[in-house]
């Protein structure tokens, strides 16, 4: 199969598809790899050492949109690259479509195969592909939010661990999950006093065991989401529903009842986002304002601000599954791997994923039915 990785041009997105130990590992299997060029750059590979892996490095995106059958990239494709997308493409991204009604029209336009790193989902309900990093968000949330809390960035000037004889910050991550769990990790580590919210006793329960009295964990609920935000210094949405769109669970009156200087860290803007107050992604060049007296922040792409850690811990999880599509071609690879197949948002003009029919109340086409 003929692989292309293009350069990534969201603003301050530095990530890239696959490091050069990946594009060697499909050169090994007899495949060919096109890829832009500086693709890497960002991310600390040279055009170089992605040639001596066996890549071809070619000059521009059009290029490498043009040579390939699958295109395996980072981020959602932007306008100048939809229109590089040709029938019959194959698509391997993070596409987080459910709260972007108008990509999702333009890429069942284009009929291609799209399948997306967020939705592969393992029969445990692991999410492998959007673990990685949803635990650089989870850690970056509360290096970020220490960072705001300052007061040269009007934060409340504390200090998340405190010191002796002066009470830590108080940090409430709503959502247990992947980016929760490495928030409460990080804000616990430097001492701050932690609680987290979650719906699923059994989720709690495991926080419970893993931290100990470190944190605090609560059943998620408005009752206790409103009083939790209301005492918190910085409160961390780390909601996710799969696929869909994340509901809100903050509301505008809860913000307002938030002490003047705290910081609100949205996770989850990409797919809509938690609180009633962030109406908008924004990017890392401006990627707060203030409402209610409150700081927040909400960038959709926050691991592109790591992109060496980002890449190596993303590729380091989707590069199996893309050999397995380069290997097997893209139906029989979902035919055999039941996790792959739910990653299938979009197969030639249909729309293949529930929770993006179900939010855009656009027709669903079972993905069963396209693979046989």
């Amino acid at each position: 199969m003929i692989i292309g990785i293009p350069k990534e041009i969201m603003a301050y997105e530095h990530r890239v598809g696959a490091i050069p130990a990946g594009v060697e590992g499909f050169v090994q299997n007899g495949h060919t790899v096109y890829i832009e060029q500086a693709a890497g750059a960002g991310s600390g590979f040279s055009d170089g050492e992605y040639t001596e892996a066996g890549a071809t490095v070619l000059p521009s995106a059009a290029d490498v949109y043009d040579a390939a059958d699958f295109i395996l990239k980072v981020k959602e494709p932007r306008d100048k690259e939809l229109e590089l997308l040709r029938e019959n493409q194959i698509l391997f991204t993070y596409l987080h479509l459910a709260p972007e009604k108008a990509l999702t029209m333009k890429l069942l336009e284009r009929k291609i195969i799209g399948l997306a790193y967020e939705t592969v989902q393992l029969d445990s309900g692991v999410l492998p592909l959007l673990s990685p990093m949803s635990e650089v968000a989870g850690r970056m949330s509360i290096q970020i939010g220490a960072n705001l809390l300052e007061d040269i960035h009007g934060g409340r000037g504390m200090l998340i661990g405190g010191v002796p004889g002066v009470e830590p910050a108080s940090v409430v991550i709503i959502g247990g999950g992947a980016v929760g769990t490495n928030a409460a990790k990080m804000a616990a580590g430097q001492g701050g006093r932690v609680t987290i919210l979650d719906v699923s006793t059994t989720r709690l329960s495991y926080l419970d065991d893993i931290f100990g009295n470190r944190v605090t964990t609560l059943m998620s609920n408005s009752y206790n989401i409103a009083k939790c935000v209301k005492n918190a210094d910085l409160l961390i949405s780390a909601v996710l529903i799969p696929g869909g769109r994340t509901p809100t669970l903050v509301t505008e009156e809860m913000v307002k009842s938030m002490k003047p200087g705290a910081v609100i860290i949205d996770v989850g803007i990409d797919q809509g986002g938690a609180v009633e107050t962030i109406d908008h992604v924004r990017t890392h060049a401006d990627p707060c304002f203030v409402k209610h007296d409150v700081i927040h922040y909400s960038v959709a792409n926050m691991p592109g601000a790591v992109p060496r850690t980002s890449t190596f811990a993303l590729t380091n999880a989707t590069f199996p599954y893309a050999l397995r599509i380069a290997d097997k071609g893209v139906l029989e690879a979902m035919r055999q791997d039941p996790s792959l197949l739910r990653g299938l948002n979009l197969f030639k003009g249909k729309l293949t994923y529930k929770a993006v029919a179900d939010a855009q109340s656009l027709p669903f086409t079972d993905p069963q039915t396209v693979i046989q």
